[in-house]
């Protein structure tokens, strides 16, 4: 798939209806979401691979990771109206996506590539913990994550006490997209990495 269509499709997915401030609800841009997709796919992580999204919100790394080929796709989120808007998005771009509701630490089936959004820590710090423990417990053969670029130092030695290998860490362009009251600009950038982490053949 060309990353033009690639980015259109994702760009089509409806946010959420509701976001929910605690949770951190906001909107992957469709720009990066296709650069973690893509770099996955051409890492060999996506194809016919079983894929896992924690924190799935509105579906759209799950739903691109089914668009571009992965065997079987899982995305689980605790929000039960933003897994019903990602279900509805997912039949209308034709793919199949088993979502699920569940917190992301009570969830205990790997898969061979884990993809996440976590929360960034705004609302209640260390909300992205629970995601990484679960990553590194879970991943069969990566993850690729968002993160803001402060939290390089925290997931570097998680990946270290995992004995995991950092592939890449690398800035990708985000803008933070006015969600909450508390929003005072339409648009703010903010420093996000794209982290490719590999948990099997560390060299």
């Amino acid at each position: 798939m060309r990353h033009a269509t690639l980015v259109a499709r994702l760009s089509s997915i409806r946010p959420f209806e509701s976001p929910r401030a605690d949770l951190e609800q906001v909107i992957t841009p469709p720009e990066a979401a296709a650069t973690l997709l893509e770099s996955a796919l051409s890492a060999g992580d996506l194809e016919d691979r079983t894929v896992l999204d924690l924190g799935t919100g509105t579906g759209v790394l799950a739903i691109g990771a089914a668009l571009l080929g992965a065997k079987s796709v899982v995305g689980i989120d605790i929000d039960a109206s933003a897994l019903a808007r990602a279900r509805e998005e997912a039949t209308r771009l034709g793919v199949r996506v088993r979502f699920v509701e569940s917190a992301v630490g009570a969830w205990d089936s790997n898969a061979d590539t884990i993809l996440m959004n976590p929360p960034f820590g705004a609302q209640r710090r260390g909300a992205d913990r629970p995601f990484w423990d679960r990553a590194f417990a879970l991943a069969g053969r990566a993850i690729y994550s968002f993160a803001l670029a402060d939290s390089r130092t925290f997931i570097a030695r998680r990946a270290l006490v995992a004995n995991a290998y950092v592939e890449s860490v690398r800035p990708v362009p985000w803008e933070l997209v006015r969600m909450f009251p508390h929003h005072r600009r339409a648009r703010v950038p903010i420093p996000v990495d794209l982290w490719v982490i590999r948990t099997e053949n560390q060299p």
